[in-house]
């Protein structure tokens, strides 16, 4: 039975890495898409039906790209690069709950690769260390104009993810626990977060922008300042990986705000519907990844809708806009805390 449960959990983890992966291939076609739509043209429609077939073209194209490392780079550092940013990208979503439980052969089974009492904890570590990715592609790629990038990205990454930070605080002390699944749970029917977190809510939104270098945000690899920012020297599927890390990101920011602020596989009258436990739990799941659908559509209406800051714009929303009303909605929610248990008077 260990062993029948452990092929459980590997299928689990292929197929989060799979999903993850084919929603990062085709958010590439969806964004030019998107684009398109909002630039009143066509788009991509030559690969395939409406061009459903050009990321395969894509894919296959950086593939057989000319592979091409610069002679005065660090050559380990720079194949290092990339690798930790597609695997941190890939590792987040071990704690996400993309839905309830499947009951086979009598006994439950979570939809989550792994349970951990500090999964928000967890998935901030891991999306902290794809800053290091980023600085070291940059900085093995021995060019100023990488390193600028570089240097760009991890003080963007860096100073956005304190007002995330703040967020994710406030939340936790109005759901008292930083395990995903029980923040979830808590908000079966409608009882979502960003109901009683609504700045917070828009806080974290605001920050992931940031951390996944999505426009307004993207100062790290904007063409006409930079050449091509901190990935300039890369080429083939070492580009792939960044561009693909990007996109994985996205996705994962998608998750991670549904599952925090509105409701992950909870829907209103969910469980009122008269079907058997795993429909309504296949239900769920398809409920948050539309959710996440909307989420990446978001990120990519935004993108090509607002125009870009500049970089001193950048640091002074986060430092002096963004920080100090995360600490003030930290305070805030703290106060209403303690009144609430009547532990705090006027």
């Amino acid at each position: 039975m260990e062993l029948f449960d452990l092929l459980i959990k590997l299928a689990l983890v292929v197929a989060v890495f799979t999903i993850a992966l084919v929603i990062a291939m085709y958010s590439t076609y969806a964004e030019r898409k998107v684009a398109a739509f909002l630039q009143d043209r066509l788009g991509p429609n030559r690969a395939g039906p409406y061009g459903i077939l050009q990321p395969l073209a894509d894919g296959g194209k950086m593939f057989m790209k000319e592979e091409i490392i610069p002679s005065k780079a660090d050559t380990f550092l720079f194949i290092l690069g990339p690798c930790i940013a597609m695997m941190t990208a890939c590792m987040t979503g071990v704690v996400i709950p993309w839905g309830n439980t499947l009951i086979i052969d009598g006994k439950a089974y979570i939809m989550q690769v792994t349970d951990i009492n500090v999964g928000i904890l967890f998935a901030f570590a891991v999306v902290s260390i794809g800053v290091y990715g980023i600085m070291i592609g940059g900085w093995a790629s021995n060019n100023k104009y990488s390193l600028l990038g570089a240097i760009r990205a991890s003080s963007q990454m860096i100073s956005y993810e304190l007002a995330m930070g703040f967020s994710i605080i406030a939340l936790i002390m109005t759901t008292g626990s930083l395990s995903l699944r029980d923040i979830v749970e808590q908000q079966s029917g409608f009882h979502w977060n960003f109901l009683y977190q609504p700045l917070g809510c828009l806080l974290f939104i605001i920050c992931a922008f940031a951390e996944t270098n999505r426009a307004p945000f993207d100062l790290p690899e904007c063409e006409t300042e930079l050449v091509g920012g901190y990935h300039t020297e890369y080429s083939s599927m070492k580009l792939g990986f960044y561009l693909f890390a990007e996109y994985i990101n996205m996705f994962i920011s998608a998750a991670i705000i549904s599952a925090l602020f509105f409701g992950g596989y909870n829907f209103p009258f969910l469980d009122k519907i008269d079907a058997p436990h795993n429909v309504i739990t296949l239900i769920g799941t398809a409920i948050f990844f539309a959710k996440i659908i909307f989420f990446i559509f978001f990120f990519m209406w935004v993108r090509w809708t607002l125009p870009r800051f500049r970089y001193d714009q950048l640091m002074h929303l986060g430092w002096y806009v963004l920080l100090p009303i995360s600490i003030l909605n930290v305070l805030v929610t703290g106060a209403v805390t303690l009144f609430r248990n009547g532990q705090f008077h006027f």
